[in-house]
């Protein structure tokens, strides 16, 4: 495990010198931002952060595989991944210490937005429940789009290719609600159950159900092991 830390610190270190990561994190903060003050300016505001957390799960979208389309892509680019392969250093070792990389940048940016909570408590008498449950939720949304994000990445070693895959396959995930909405019986159950988006719901209304955390949880898992295997298929090629 001190292998997986001592890359995810060297990836961390790359994060935070990165103009990419800050420009990635500045989207974030700004677009919500917008939801948030959206939800603020309707005639009949409400203390709750409800907009900005519907707001936050459309933008990770687009920014996880954003954060991650280098993580493994440019290894590829570069040539370093032979040399990563050939060193010491376990598959999952990689993958995990990567990953943590992405998602300790990823929360620190999600820990900026708790300027609002501040801005609530002083203007208002928000339920503190819900806003702290939606964090936690919004949290392990983020572990899960990160996943699919470097899963992407390690499958090729364009950047751009990565994003644009991870984005599409987020996208499907996020609207499948939409498709078991058109559908009955067993299969719409499937399709809701798989849908990322319906597992957030009830966090951002102060529910935390140990069905969505496990669910979230799996998601995170079962793309890394995917991830892991793809890289360890470069051994054999």
């Amino acid at each position: 495990m001190r292998t997986a830390q001592a890359i995810a610190w060297k990836e961390i270190q790359i994060y935070f010198s990165s103009p990419v990561a800050y420009i990635v994190g500045m989207m974030f903060l700004a677009l919500t931002g917008f939801f948030f003050v959206r939800d603020l300016s309707s005639p009949f505001p409400e203390a709750s952060l409800s907009s900005f957390f519907q707001g936050a799960t459309i933008i990770l979208i687009l920014l996880a595989p954003a954060l991650t389309m280098r993580l493994m892509a440019e290894e590829q680019k570069l040539g370093t991944i032979e040399l990563l392969l050939t060193s010491p250093v376990r598959d999952w070792e990689v993958i995990i210490g990567k990953y943590l990389a992405s998602f300790t940048f990823l929360m620190a940016t999600i820990a900026l937005t708790t300027y609002y909570v501040v801005l609530l408590v002083i203007f208002a008498d928000p339920d503190p429940g819900p806003i702290w449950s939606g964090y936690l939720g919004l949290a392990l949304y983020g572990a899960a789009t990160l996943s699919i994000g470097l899963l992407t990445s390690t499958l090729t070693n364009n950047q751009i290719v990565a994003a644009v895959v991870g984005m599409f396959i987020l996208l499907v995930l996020f609207f499948a609600d939409l498709a078991g909405g058109a559908l009955s019986g067993f299969p719409a159950t499937v399709v809701n159950e798989i849908g990322i988006r319906s597992h957030f719901d009830d966090f951002q209304r102060g529910v935390i159900d140990t069905k969505h955390i496990v669910y979230y949880l799996t998601f995170t898992a079962f793309f890394l092991f995917l991830s892991i295997r793809a890289l360890e298929s470069r051994r054999w090629r």
